[in-house]
């Protein structure tokens, strides 16, 4: 019945006079004072079926809601007598062609005609109803993730910070949350929030939730991570202690390019409480990864926000392709996303042998770096040159920015290209015999502007430049050293025009009169 139930709108609350709402309690349904859906039945074509009527008891005090179930019969001479084919009942969702059933579905719809007709008519009424077609649902973004018995809810403070577990997750809506809940050492094997069951024991559709890994943590905060991951480990009472409480629970989801989500995994932090513990801190995280690809973090969604990475990247075979964030100046790094960094100074100072932590550019914070470079007599200007460029800029300094800091590598448009700046270019690699060109610094430039609406506007970044300046460096005597700075930079730049009113503009009339209006006076 509360599958059939049209007026149920609300997840996880109760509807105002909807006596079919499974979610209304005895509480709620005292203060309704009609039955918008008196009725509730299947499909009503059907010669014969069950119908659930609903009504109140206004005499009762508190009113209550009365549930009855009858056969109702459908007088119509063209009425259903048996479903064997229940799919025929209601539209299911189209087969997205793909590189693997392209040929099947080609043979089944290619030709001039064909029949929709299944291979082998089910005569199983229990078998699939029209309400389960859709095992293989495709979500959009935001939707609520359906379960078998409701939806794949992420625990949240609303009102104050105890958890509520009427929150639903969202298709492709990272989360998370912290909040609190009241627990006790005598009643935690009761309490179904902090049971590993409780967050694995529905399905998403046709897809179970499986657990990835369990963490265990000790009064202590000590953390330990058990090689099985298999094993269900439920909250029991040993020595005084309750121990298996989840104090955290991720959730990662993997879906495919047209919305269908295809695994879902959870991992546990679970630990213990004492009798003197009245309450518990609990976290919640909900991720999503396309199938068959790397995920790759965002930096805003969609404009960038004020403290997390630029993304850059570089352009093989005609396209960008984001080597995760932009970091600048730089070095190419030797971790494992390909990251680049601006140089963090040392307390040594020394350029060349500098070899440590980098730091990565963030959005909206201007920074500046450098070292000293120590020169003598012995060292050669083309060899020194092509090391102070391999320092400020890196191996391979990216060539494209994103606008935005959920821009995807196929989207071309949504990739600024890096403007490059030379200072005596032509000289940079040239040694004479007096004097050589070397760089001493890199400044980068981000000019960004506010994007979309002004209740709202969205950071968006329109320009970047790397700027190389060069200095002459003349030729020391034998024997002589000289210390010179290098330095690497960036900064931001709101480039944003003031905001101003808009207002409709006043209708034209574009009378036309006929030439001979005004005869005989003209």
């Amino acid at each position: 019945v509360a599958k059939l139930c049209v007026c149920d709108l609300l997840v996880a609350q109760c509807d105002v006079n909807c006596c079919c709402d499974p979610d209304c309690s005895a509480a709620d349904v005292s203060l309704f004072t009609t039955c918008s859906v008196p009725i509730v039945t299947g499909d009503s074509r059907l010669c014969s079926q069950k119908a659930a009527i609903y009504s109140l008891d206004v005499e009762a005090n508190p009113p209550e809601r009365i549930f009855k179930l009858i056969d109702q019969v459908n007088p119509s001479v063209f009425c259903i007598h048996a479903t064997n084919y229940k799919q025929a009942l209601s539209f299911s969702s189209p087969e997205m062609p793909t590189s693997e059933n392209f040929d099947q579905l080609l043979k089944q719809f290619g030709s001039a005609s064909f029949s929709a007709e299944p291979d082998s008519w089910n005569m199983n009424t229990d078998a699939q109803n029209p309400s389960d077609v859709n095992e293989t649902y495709s979500y959009e973004y935001g939707v609520p993730i359906q379960t078998v018995d409701a939806f794949l809810r992420l625990p949240s403070p609303v009102v104050s910070s105890w958890c509520s577990d009427a929150n639903p997750a969202g298709f492709l809506v990272n989360q998370a949350t912290k909040c609190i809940r009241s627990v006790s050492v005598e009643k935690c094997g009761n309490i179904q929030a902090v049971s590993m069951l409780f967050y694995i024991n529905s399905s998403i559709l046709a897809v179970n939730i499986t657990v990835q890994s369990i963490v265990v943590q000790s009064l202590n905060g000590m953390r330990n991570l058990l090689n099985g991951s298999d094993v269900l480990r439920l909250p029991m009472i040993l020595d005084e202690l309750c121990i298996n409480i989840v104090l955290g629970v991720s959730y990662h989801i993997t879906y495919t390019d047209t919305g269908e989500i295809i695994e879902a995994a959870a991992s546990f932090v679970l630990g213990a409480i004492n009798k003197e513990a009245l309450s518990i801190q609990q976290s919640f995280e909900i991720s999503f990864t396309q199938v068959n690809t790397k995920p790759v973090p965002l930096s805003g969604n969609p404009g960038y926000v004020v403290g997390l990475p630029v993304r850059a990247g570089f352009r093989p075979q005609g396209y960008p392709f984001p080597v995760e964030i932009l970091f600048a100046a730089l070095v190419l790094n030797t971790n494992k996303y390909s990251q680049l960094t601006i140089l963090q100074s040392t307390s040594n100072q020394d350029c060349l042998a500098a070899q440590g932590a980098r730091t990565p550019i963030l959005f909206g914070y201007n920074m500046i770096s450098g070292c000293k470079l120590r020169i003598t007599a012995a060292m050669k200007c083309q060899p020194l040159t092509q090391t102070l460029l391999d320092l400020l800029k890196g191996q391979s300094f990216p060539e494209y920015v994103a606008s935005f800091g959920n821009s995807q590598a196929q989207d071309v448009l949504d990739w600024v290209p890096i403007t490059h700046l030379h200072t005596s270019e032509q000289r940079i690699y040239n040694t004479f015999q007096s004097s050589c060109q070397i760089p001493v610094s890199l400044e980068i430039e981000v000019k960004w502007t506010k994007y979309g609406s002004l209740v709202n506007p969205q950071a968006r970044i329109v320009n970047v430049t790397a700027t190389i300046t060069t200095t002459t460096l003349k030729q020391l005597p034998s024997g002589r050293e000289r210390t010179i700075p290098i330095t690497s930079s960036v900064v931001f730049t709101d480039i944003s025009s003031p905001a101003e009113p808009g207002y409709k503009a006043w209708p034209t009339i574009n009378a036309k009169l006929p030439f001979d209006f005004f005869f005989p006076f003209v």
